[in-house]
């Protein structure tokens, strides 16, 4: 038989710690859910029922409502700040972030139920994080990677042009140019890959070819059983379906369809728009892809230039890696600087190429 161990003036702080974040955390999923409806909402509603558990526990241990409290951490309180003010898929990708370090693990005071529901939690948050990445997963892929492209490829283009040594006014002529083609480039791809795709899930989507016929098929022996085989059902659950179907269909009811109008229509959504994706790729790759050029649009040229032109660009380029790391639930600052080192690392291959071509030797 274990002996809870003696709570410390230590203990007490952390304890009130914990009351702070639980009330916090609640308050975030209870934000949260006023910017939803239906299941989303009810779920995390749930969410914060489950914190308000939590909190009446390290109550308890406290013996009321203590005098003083610390503030809730600063991580919390921005959640909360978002989550008021944006209530975005953002904040699921930070929220998903935070369940992931659960403080009750090595923690005696805390129960086996509290961090079983911690380890749940994050379970939860992951799932509903997953349904607004799966709503963004069309134009919003298309945006976010058209700017990426354009920051790079551009960035790229310029610092290999600009180091050959010609004029700045080449330089800023490549840039535009690299802008426009890009651009285009990339808007005619996306334009392309999402109607293909959307193309072949409409070639896949039942027809009502077949309609008209159902009343006319034998209710122990017909082949749309076969049907319900290639959909993936096993053979018995498939005879039964289709005897319910052509009996139905057989009494004039047709509340039990053969085909469903909704199989593709969540993928459709996914892939999203075929105009919506590359209008946003084309925008997007030519607001990343102006942002190298902007040195030398101003005017500025030389080193100057090419110092501004880099700071510019490795600050969007970090932002855009942080956006893809929350989105993708991953550490922000790691994906942030890896995007930095990749854009910086193929401008640093262009630049040295342009430095084996300088034109000024000759000149």
């Amino acid at each position: 038989m274990s002996v809870s161990p003696q709570p410390t003036s230590s203990d007490r702080r952390r304890w009130a710690r914990y009351l702070v974040n639980e009330r916090a955390e609640a308050r975030v999923y209870r934000q949260l859910a006023a910017h939803r409806t239906g299941e989303e909402r009810d779920i995390l509603l749930d969410l914060a029922e489950a914190e308000g558990r939590h909190e009446a526990h390290w109550l308890a241990l406290l013996g009321g409502e203590p005098s003083r409290l610390p503030r809730a951490s600063t991580s919390t309180v921005l959640l909360g700040w978002l989550a008021k003010h944006f209530g975005s898929i953002f904040v699921l990708a930070l929220a998903q972030n935070a369940e992931d370090r659960s403080p009750y693990d090595d923690d005696p005071f805390a129960t086996p139920a509290m961090r079983a529901d911690e380890k749940i939690h994050r379970e939860v948050v992951r799932g509903l994080a997953a349904r607004g990445r799966r709503r963004l997963s069309g134009t919003f892929r298309a945006a976010v990677f058209g700017a990426n492209d354009g920051l790079v490829s551009n960035l790229a283009l310029v610092m290999g042009i600009g180091a050959t040594g010609v004029a700045p006014q080449f330089v800023l002529f490549s840039g535009v140019a690299g802008l426009l083609a890009g651009a285009l480039s990339m808007g005619a791809g996306e334009f392309v890959s999402v109607r293909s795709q959307r193309e072949l899930l409409e070639a896949t989507e039942p027809s009502n070819y077949a309609d008209h016929v159902l009343p006319d098929l034998d209710l122990d022996a017909n082949e749309l059983a076969l049907v319900y085989r290639t959909r993936g059902l096993a053979p018995e659950e498939a005879l039964d379906q289709a005897r319910a179907v052509v009996e139905a269909a057989q009494s004039a009811d047709r509340s039990l369809p053969y085909r469903r109008d909704d199989e593709v229509g969540d993928a459709h959504e996914v892939v999203g728009g075929a105009w919506g994706a590359a209008i946003s790729s084309f925008l997007f790759f030519a607001s990343g892809a102006i942002i190298p050029v902007l040195p030398w649009i101003l005017g500025l040229e030389g080193l100057s230039a090419v110092v501004v032109a880099l700071v510019l660009v490795g600050i969007a380029l970090m932002s855009t890696g942080a956006m893809v790391g929350l989105l993708s639930g991953g550490p922000p600052l790691r994906r942030a600087l890896r995007q930095l080192m990749i854009g910086f690392g193929a401008a640093a291959v262009t630049y040295a190429l342009g430095l084996l071509f300088d034109v000024s030797i000759g000149a």
